[in-house]
């Protein structure tokens, strides 16, 4: 048994997202086999120090998605607090560390405190930004110097876990070992989905994630409207994020308050894999996407999923999804509808890859490459 510490500034279910939900998969997957310490910030409803689901919890800084973002987009100030904050892992001794990428600006602490203690650092990466990317994201002269920090940070890990082959790719660009990358990405919860059953199908096209600018749900809504024109079809949004009041206010301005249901997320991971079962297909919008936990989601779920062609989910998961261009979406979508589900998913059986239940053996053959015992 080894001590380890996670290290990110949300945690699920606290705060509900895609890389969150992942998180706490690897925890308890540890916590099976290791001690178990998660450095946080404290979201709502959590206490400074306490334990769950076998997870030694560590929490600083009271926070909130009013405070998380600003302006639709992480907020740097908070970004700076974390930093700060994560200082108080100095007072633990661990054998390694994993540590979400985001925000970045916290990598150096922790790998100045693996240089001192000894420790491993593993560095979860999701998503690996270029300098175009960043100058978009945050202006010309703040993005070209966050570029440059990113690159310096992102090259401090003892190893790395990528979530896919692009993944991987973008951190060798940026001048990592190939060696010290893992492909790994437990996002599917293959023993809820066989507890699913079969639910009957509704003429339903589904959306499920974080509710930021960067999904583009303004082209989803878009979409829908112009299928309904010809057909009865009815979509459902399932999120929560800064983006919620706006998209809320669309769907009455769009005049499709009748035909669109925004709901936030489920409590219960069952209750979301149903949902997706018992819809036509899974719509996709987002121009910014790492792996796209919903798409492999609804893989697995046997609901087929439409992409734009714009769309920057790794090569490897499109493949197993329809791929049109932007003004075709809606006729695809309608013809989706029509035909079997199956028709429209290929290469399914590659998807057991991502399944949660092989997340104890990777742990244990990661730390046996690694010589943590």
């Amino acid at each position: 048994m080894a001590k380890i510490a996670l290290v990110s500034d949300a945690a699920y279910p606290w705060n509900v997202g895609g890389v969150e939900t992942l998180e706490r998969v690897e925890a308890e997957a540890l916590a099976k086999r290791h001690e178990v310490h998660f450095f946080s910030f404290r979201w709502r409803g959590m206490g400074s120090r306490f334990r769950d689901g076998g997870i030694m919890y560590h929490t600083f800084h009271e926070i909130g998605k009013e405070k998380f973002y600003r302006h639709g987009r992480r907020s740097i100030r908070e970004a700076l607090v974390f930093s700060a904050v994560v200082l108080r892992i100095f007072r633990y001794r661990f054998k390694a560390i994993q540590a979400n990428q985001f925000p970045i600006l916290h990598l150096p602490v922790l790998k100045l405190y693996c240089v001192l203690s000894g420790c491993k650092l593993i560095i979860d990466v999701h998503e690996v930004w270029d300098k175009e990317y960043w100058t978009t994201y945050v202006g010309s002269f703040m993005g070209t110097l966050a570029n440059a920090y990113a690159t310096m940070a992102l090259r401090l890990g003892d190893r790395y876990i990528a979530n896919s082959e692009v993944t991987a790719l973008g951190l060798e660009r940026l001048g990592v070992q190939k060696e010290k990358i893992d492909l790994f990405s437990p996002v599917i919860d293959d023993d809820i989905i066989r507890s699913t059953g079969n639910p009957k199908q509704k003429r339903e096209v589904i959306f499920a994630g974080r509710l930021i600018k960067e999904k583009r749900l303004d082209k989803w809504l878009l979409v829908l409207k112009s299928m309904q024109s010809r057909t009865r079809a009815r979509g459902v949004i399932i999120g929560e994020g800064p983006e919620e009041d706006n998209l809320a206010s669309s769907i009455r301005r769009m005049g499709l308050s009748g035909r669109v249901e925004l709901r936030r997320f489920y409590k219960s991971k069952q209750e979301l894999y149903r949902r997706i079962r018992e819809s036509a297909l899974l719509l996709q919008m987002s121009e910014r996407e790492g792996l796209s936990m919903i798409v492999l989601q609804s893989i697995a779920l046997g609901t087929p999923v439409l992409l734009p062609d714009y769309s920057p989910i790794p090569d490897d998961i499109k493949r197993m999804c329809v791929v049109g261009e932007e003004n075709e979406l809606p006729r695809i979508a309608e013809k989706m509808m029509r035909g079997p589900k199956a028709r429209y998913i290929k290469g399914a059986g590659l998807i057991d890859r991502f399944y949660i239940s092989k997340a104890g053996n990777f742990y244990e053959g990661l730390f046996a490459r690694m010589g943590v015992s």
